[in-house]
């Protein structure tokens, strides 16, 4: 069986982290995986570039992104089904179509010699416009008079009413199996304008051979943390996404004892930090920008005594299940997918949507109760092991596609 998976990159965000791992785990498996993506760190016999924009891409995008509507300039996109990896794949597996480099008009010719599973990463599939809704529930009954513009992807004018139902027609003429990483997005799913098509869940997996629990005591030599220090882990691609909420965790520093912030370091994953957030908070930070690769992800999980997960909206985010993996407690709101990872009492502190306060109070809570800290170390780790290895998520989707393929074909290669 030959797979194809679409994605919006094979280097770097959740969605891509998740791809790759999932394609790694098919190779392994012995299924015939191949990567086409808007962003590559290089070409490889298995992994390339979707085709190339045009210069009437350029100048479509300001058409359409005048008229509010994201993303379908990348008339390019039409080339997709006649490229190689694509003619000869038995099945697709589309990952995030958004961010620029895909046209979701070319669904139904796409789909319309082999069929396609869908995995959603976020809500933007089926909203007028964004990634996430928030507070918001127009996308139910077709969208309009949009309250958050700005989220990601920001739109110049209000067109969401019709992109919802050009995205409803364009769906609704595609061949597409949905798949969600967390049980509260196939609900979100079953509910919009995709509940015409199954909805599976299959969790994202990652390879716990490679994310596991080192020594933290030499892992904080490598990074070179002061010895008595209790360390708070942070991690997104960069802190200046609102929806990250790295302000709330300022907030939440900024509240703890000052006898507890003098024994706490905080440790940042990511861009757009700076030499401010020592004086703001009171704590002493440590700066890692971006850091790469699973190895070196598991060094500073290893390192840290809780990560503090402060998102105002997300599905199955990958950073908790790396932390998981290596044995790290967490601390983050109960919004979205979050709570099928942390798990109050179990695996970590779930505070109130938004509550900075709460956030506060739990990380207080764990960093006192070593006991309590270490025996949540231990069943994250159990957990990740049971159920969100990369080799479960890979034989659940080779088992989905086999389904797929036995009941709409029957002269493809079997695996």
């Amino acid at each position: 069986m030959r797979v194809l998976h679409i994605n919006q990159s094979e280097a770097t965000g959740g969605a891509a982290i998740a791809g790759l791992r999932l394609h790694d785990a098919m190779l392994k498996l012995g299924i015939d995986s191949y990567i086409m993506a808007g962003a590559i760190r290089a070409l490889t016999p298995r992994v390339t570039h979707v085709p190339g924009a045009r210069a009437s891409d350029v100048w479509l995008r300001g058409v359409t992104e005048f008229f509010g509507l994201n993303y379908l300039y990348r008339y390019s996109t039409f080339r997709i089904p006649t490229h190689e990896f694509c003619t000869k794949a038995d099945i697709l597996n589309l990952h995030n179509l958004h961010s620029g480099y895909f046209n979701y008009l070319v669904l139904p010719l796409l789909t319309m010699g082999r069929p396609a599973v869908y995995t959603l990463h976020d809500m933007w599939a089926f909203t007028g416009h964004c990634a996430y809704s928030y507070d918001c529930e127009r996308w139910k009954s077709g969208c309009g008079s949009c309250p958050h513009p700005d989220a990601y992807p920001a739109i110049r004018r209000d067109s969401t009413r019709f992109e919802w139902k050009l995205k409803k027609a364009i769906f609704g003429n595609s061949n597409l199996t949905i798949v969600t990483p967390s049980r509260w997005l196939a609900e979100q799913a079953r509910q919009s304008l995709l509940n015409r098509f199954a909805v599976h869940h299959i969790p994202n997996g990652l390879d716990t051979e490679i994310c596991r629990p080192l020594d933290p005591e030499k892992c904080r030599e490598v990074l070179q943390i002061p010895k008595g220090k209790k360390a708070l882990l942070f991690a997104a691609e960069t802190t200046t996404d609102r929806r990250k909420g790295f302000d709330l965790l300022l907030d939440a520093l900024a509240a703890l004892p000052a006898s507890l912030k003098r024994e706490t370091i905080l440790i940042v994953i990511g861009d757009g930090t700076n030499e401010s957030i020592a004086k703001s908070t009171g704590v002493e930070t440590l700066n890692l920008g971006y850091v790469g690769g699973d190895i070196l992800k598991s060094i500073v999980f290893s390192a840290a005594d809780l990560f503090i997960f402060p998102t105002r909206a997300d599905n199955l985010p990958v950073v908790l299940q790396e932390s998981m993996a290596c044995g790290t407690p967490m601390v983050s709101f109960d919004i979205g997918g979050v709570s099928e990872l942390v798990r109050p009492g179990t695996t970590g502190y779930l505070a109130r949507p938004g509550d900075s306060g709460d956030l506060s109070r739990g990380i207080v809570q764990l960093l006192d109760d070593d006991v309590l800290r270490s025996r949540m170390g231990v069943n994250c780790r159990a957990i990740a092991l049971e159920e969100y290895s990369a080799d479960l998520q890979a034989r659940r989707y080779i088992d989905l596609y086999r389904s797929i393929l036995k009941s709409g074909a029957t002269d493809v290669v079997k695996c």
